[in-house]
C-alpha cells in the first residue's frame, strides 16, 4: 500500500517593494480611467440620444415629410444604473432640437430652387411649429433629402407627435433669388421684406440691391407680373402705377424719379394690395414675376399675394431710403 506523498506548494515569491507599489498605481489608474470612460460615454450617448419616427406624409408637389426627429430629455439615472429618457416637455435653451427629414424629387423637365414650410403638430393635429427650407437647384428626376428644425419652442408647447408638409413653392432655378451673401451675374439682387398687413390692407417691400462693381440705374416703376400655382401669368389683377386708388397712406408714393445706386447703395418700392372680399372669386397669386425695369433679369419671388376680389395691386416708384 502506497501512501501518498503530499503535494507542497511552491515558496511564494515576494515583489520588491517599489514595484508591487508602482503596480498597484497602474492598476488603479486604469481602473479610474476606464470607469470614467464609462461614466462619460454613458452620459453623452444618453444626453445625445434622440428618437427618429418615420412618417408617412402624402406631401405636396413632390416634396413629403419621412421623419420626425425628438431629443430625448437629460437622463435620470436609476439605481440599477439605467436610464429613463422622455421626449415631454423639452428645454433646450433656445432650441428645441425638434427636426423633421424630408425629400424632394423633381418630376419636371427643368431645374427648380424649392422653398419648403414644414408644420409640426402635436397629437390633436394642431400646429406648434414650423420651419422652412431652400433648396436650390434640383435636377429633373434627382430625388434631394434634408431637414428642417422646429426651432425655439415654449416649455408649455404639447408633445409634438407629428410633422408634415404645410407649402412648397418652386421656381426656375434661372429665376430664383440670389442665395444670401451671393450676387447674380446682373450685379443687382431682388427681394421681398416680411411685409405688413393691418385691417385687410398689404404691403409688402420690394429691395433692389446694387451687390455688383458698376453703377445701375432705375427710373419709374418695378415690372411686375403675378403668376398662379402653374406660374403662368393672372390676367384678371391689373397692375397699377402708384398706390392712391388703394390707400393714400404709402410712404414714398411719389413721381418717378431718375436713381442711381452706386455699389452696395439700394432701393426700395411697395406692393400694395387690400384682402378685400366680396363678390366674385377670390384671387391668390403664389408667385410675382419682377423685373428691376424693362429689359432686365427677371426674379421670380414666392410671395402668396391674397388679392381677395378687388382685382387690383398698386406698385410704387423706386427710391432710395430716406436717412
Amino acid at each position: 500500500m502506497h501512501r501518498r506523498t503530499p503535494l507542497r506548494a511552491a515558496p511564494a515569491r515576494t515583489l520588491p517593494l517599489a514595484t508591487a507599489l508602482a503596480a498597484t498605481a497602474l492598476l488603479l489608474t486604469a481602473l479610474a480611467a476606464c470607469g470614467t470612460e464609462e461614466a462619460g460615454d454613458a452620459a453623452r450617448g444618453a444626453a445625445s440620444a434622440s428618437t427618429r419616427t418615420p412618417l408617412d406624409d402624402p406631401g405636396k408637389d413632390g416634396v413629403r415629410v419621412t421623419s420626425l426627429t425628438l431629443p430625448n430629455a437629460s437622463p435620470s439615472p436609476t439605481p440599477s444604473r439605467r436610464y429613463s429618457v422622455t421626449a415631454d416637455k423639452l428645454d433646450l435653451g433656445g432650441d428645441s432640437g425638434i427636426s423633421a427629414a424630408y425629400e424632394i424629387t423633381n418630376s419636371g423637365t427643368e431645374n427648380f430652387t424649392y422653398t419648403v414650410g414644414v408644420t409640426f403638430t402635436s397629437g390633436d393635429g394642431g400646429a406648434m411649429g414650423g420651419g422652412t427650407a431652400t433648396v436650390r437647384d434640383v435636377a429633373p428626376g434627382k430625388t434631394v433629402r434634408g431637414s428642417v428644425r422646429a426651432g425655439a419652442l415654449p416649455p408649455t408647447t404639447p408633445r409634438i407627435t407629428g410633422a408634415k408638409v404645410s407649402e412648397v413653392a418652386k421656381v426656375p432655378a434661372a429665376e430664383a433669388q440670389a442665395a444670401p451673401g451671393t450676387c447674380p451675374s446682373s450685379g443687382v439682387r431682388v427681394s421681398t421684406d416680411k411685409g405688413d398687413a393691418a385691417m385687410g390692407l398689404r404691403v409688402v417691400g420690394l429691395h433692389l440691391d446694387n451687390c455688383g462693381t458698376h453703377d445701375y440705374q432705375v427710373e419709374g416703376y418695378p415690372v411686375l407680373q403675378l403668376l398662379d400655382n402653374s406660374r403662368e401669368p393672372i390676367e384678371s389683377v391689373a397692375i397699377l402705377r402708384g398706390s392712391r386708388q388703394i390707400t393714400t397712406g404709402i410712404t414714398g408714393d411719389g413721381p418717378p424719379r431718375p436713381v442711381t445706386l452706386k455699389p452696395g447703395e439700394s432701393a426700395t418700392a411697395s406692393l400694395v394690395w387690400r384682402n378685400t372680399t366680396d363678390l366674385g372669386t377670390p384671387v391668390t397669386a403664389p408667385y410675382a414675376r419682377v423685373r428691376a425695369k424693362t429689359g432686365a433679369a427677371p426674379v421670380m419671388l414666392p410671395e402668396h399675394i391674397d388679392l381677395g376680389t378687388t382685382g387690383k395691386l398698386g406698385v410704387t416708384p423706386w427710391a432710395k431710403p430716406e436717412h
